[in-house]
């Protein structure tokens, strides 16, 4: 079984296209296709999440097996638009979405919005609900939360520890860090995640990390998995990735 993977791209739209053109040479080179799951966090903080966002639905609609799942930043993007006072369970209570260390502003901005990070919420809100398409929003409400593929559970953030898949929370599932990073136990299926950003992607012999810190000037990671062995794609092709 083959699959690929992309970490959180946060509205880096370039670096999306590149990792398409890494894993379309990899199946050139072994043959396929494959599905290719996009780990979330596709918007916020890099300069084009609207085109990430177009780009992603674009190659749905055409039939391209792409799973884009839902990270805790698409959600705050949703929360927003649906009620700007609202506050994501997750998010420490003293942020709201539009704090610059989370980079709403720039997503809004990659819409043609007006300095969303320096004026009032109410008018913003109102500019952001004439400027983001409808089927934007239905598009990014529907995402889900977790793929599974033979050996391979895909998540954005991680899963709760002991707890059962199908019974996993939403905000677990885009949101949690501990003790999920610190658990080394044999969670029943290899965890492929992002959410938690490294220098490089990194195998820990139960989860994998894919979060390269594109957010912040690092690359994105795209990757290929035969069974439960992970190859990291470089422009001179596979590198294996070991626990």
């Amino acid at each position: 079984m083959r699959a690929y993977a992309i970490g959180d791209i946060h509205g880096h739209l370039n670096l999306l296209l590149a990792a398409h053109t890494f894993i379309a040479e990899d199946i050139a080179r072994h043959g396929g296709p494959a599905p290719v799951i996009h780990l979330g966090d596709l918007v916020d903080r890099g300069p084009d999440s609207r085109g990430v966002i177009e780009h992603l639905m674009q190659g749905q609609a055409r039939g391209e097996d792409w799973v884009v799942l839902k990270g805790n930043h698409d959600r705050m993007f949703s929360l927003f638009l649906d009620d700007p006072a609202a506050q994501d369970p997750g998010l420490r209570p003293d942020y709201t979405w539009l704090h610059p260390r989370l980079g709403g502003a720039t997503t809004l901005a990659s819409y043609g919005i007006h300095a969303p990070g320096d004026r009032p919420v109410a008018p913003v809100h109102a500019d952001a609900l004439a400027a983001v398409p409808q089927a934007h929003r239905d598009w990014l409400a529907s995402r889900p939360t977790m793929h599974r593929s033979g050996d391979l559970v895909f998540v954005h953030a991680g899963i709760r520890p002991g707890v059962a898949f199908e019974d996993q929370t939403e905000t677990d599932l885009v949101w949690i860090r501990e003790p999920f990073l610190s658990d080394d136990r044999d969670h029943g299926a290899l965890i492929v995640h992002g959410h938690t950003a490294l220098d490089a992607p990194t195998h820990y012999g139960n989860r994998l990390n894919l979060d390269s810190g594109a957010a912040y000037g690092g690359p994105l990671t795209a990757v290929a998995f035969e069974g439960r062995e992970v190859f990291h794609l470089t422009p001179s092709g596979r590198v294996p990735l070991q626990p």
